[in-house]
């Protein structure tokens, strides 16, 4: 498909956070852009105010009638149902249909790619990768699954010669990207309701490592893959040395194969995002971008929207907020923040994300949520999903060995927590809890 003979791009799902991405990068090299999606959301009404049209009915009389097959590419999420009227649309008046991976796979074949790939740790990687190539004054773009605090934006830069974009395992997505340089953050087991088992989801990630030559992928340590290895703790190609934390932040070393860069200094917390930032660090350097534009830039990266996101954070009271979905994820999240307030009670608002992982991962759940002081769960958001018989929070809340934990409607969960007495509040969770975030801030401002 040659993009440049497109003129208008419409989006069926444009409110989500990868589709929004795409949808700002076409606005920005001057095509018209509109969409759908199902209902009003806070990305959904940034789109509008920087101009794209966006409708909430599926009603075709609401497709912008100079949209024509000649003229239009239609980008669709997997999400949408088959029944849907502008999708149906489309396809009987063979306009050109393309999957977010699809494009994504075209613009990267057409500009040297950099793909951030990980069951765990894409989105803050690709971030910090984007961040310092454009502080290096690289001609990049870098397509971010969520928004980035330093530009209030998931899309970094405006560049038509290079790419950053997260290489998506889900419905195996990263296969359609062509990169340059590659890393893989991570590989254990999720979306087994697509994959079925372990197995077939490493499958999938050796596949996509071959796509990348060995001296140009990065993979963490202990993977059983070839490339440069990325460790915080311990010897590897890239590695972390004399770790010390300086006023909340991290003041590091790292060894290279080339080099020793001293005094990198890291604000975001957590082990999990040292292994991030070293991973864009290895990336970057290798693209040639000179250590001190790499040390500059990571000094200055504020981090992700929903990524131990802190909302309050005063000597009386801390509340953080991040998007965790997976034990693993959890467990990174209950790392840093013992790390940081240890002795502190810390209480923890969990909002499982899909029947099918809640099954599946059902024992890890419960032994990273035991880990907490409290617990307050939430019943399970669907997303894409029916619910599964027997498969519910009530279920799941018997995995946790806590004794302090509870189940609580949404409605009843700010009351409740006005009620807590911890020293560390935390919401974690992939569904709509991330949208209750402003109302338990307000909340638990009048608590300090």
């Amino acid at each position: 498909m040659n993009l440049s003979a497109i003129h208008n791009v419409y989006f069926i799902g444009i409110g989500g956070i990868g589709m929004s991405a795409l949808a700002r990068y076409f606005r920005r090299i001057g095509k018209n852009v509109a969409g759908y999606d199902k209902t009003p959301t806070q990305l959904t009404g940034e789109l509008q105010q920087e101009g794209v049209a966006i409708v909430f009915d599926e009603a075709i009389r609401l497709i912008p009638p100079t949209f024509t097959p000649d003229n239009t590419l239609v980008v669709i999420t997997p999400a949408v149902p088959a029944s849907h009227a502008g999708w149906n649309f489309f396809i009987e008046r063979e306009y050109q249909i393309r999957k977010r991976a699809e494009v994504l796979g075209i613009i990267t074949k057409e500009t040297f790619c950099f793909a951030v790939a990980g069951t765990h740790g894409k989105t803050t990687t690709s971030a910090l990768l984007g961040h310092i190539l454009y502080h290096a004054g690289i001609d990049v773009t870098a397509f971010v699954g969520g928004i980035v605090e330093n530009y209030g934006t998931n899309l970094i830069g405006s560049g038509k010669t290079v790419t950053v974009v997260e290489a998506d395992e889900f419905d195996r997505s990263f296969l359609h990207l062509h990169p340059d340089i590659s890393c893989i953050t991570s590989m254990d087991a999720d979306h087994l309701d697509i994959y079925g088992t372990a197995d077939s989801i490493e499958s999938s990630f050796r596949e996509f490592a071959s796509k990348t030559a060995a001296e140009k992928l990065f993979v963490a340590a202990g993977l059983p893959l070839e490339g440069k290895s990325i460790s915080v703790i311990a010897d590897a190609d890239y590695c972390i040395k004399n770790l010390r934390i300086d006023d909340g932040s991290y003041l590091f070393d790292v060894k290279t194969p080339q080099e020793y860069i001293s005094d990198v200094y890291f604000g975001l917390p957590g082990h999990h995002n040292l292994s991030n930032a070293l991973m864009a660090l290895a990336m970057a350097s290798t693209y040639g971008v000179p250590s001190g534009k790499i040390k500059e830039a990571l000094a200055t990266f504020w981090g992700i929207r929903r990524r131990f996101s802190y909302q309050i954070r005063t000597e009386q009271l801390v509340y953080i907020d991040d998007y965790a979905h997976h034990p693993t994820e959890i467990d990174a999240v209950h790392q840093a923040v013992r790390e940081l307030y240890p002795g502190k009670k810390i209480l923890a608002v969990f909002q499982p994300h899909l029947f099918s992982r809640t099954r599946d991962f059902a024992a890890g759940f419960g032994e990273s949520l035991t880990a907490f002081d409290e617990v307050i769960l939430l019943d399970i958001y669907p997303a894409r999903e029916l619910p599964i018989e027997g498969i519910t929070s009530s279920w799941l809340l018997e995995k946790i060995s806590n004794p302090n934990k509870k189940l609580v409607a949404k409605e009843d969960l700010i009351s409740c927590l006005k009620k807590a007495d911890a020293d560390v509040y935390l919401t974690i969770g992939a569904g709509d809890i991330g949208e209750l975030v402003e109302n338990i801030k307000n909340a638990l401002y009048e608590k300090i």
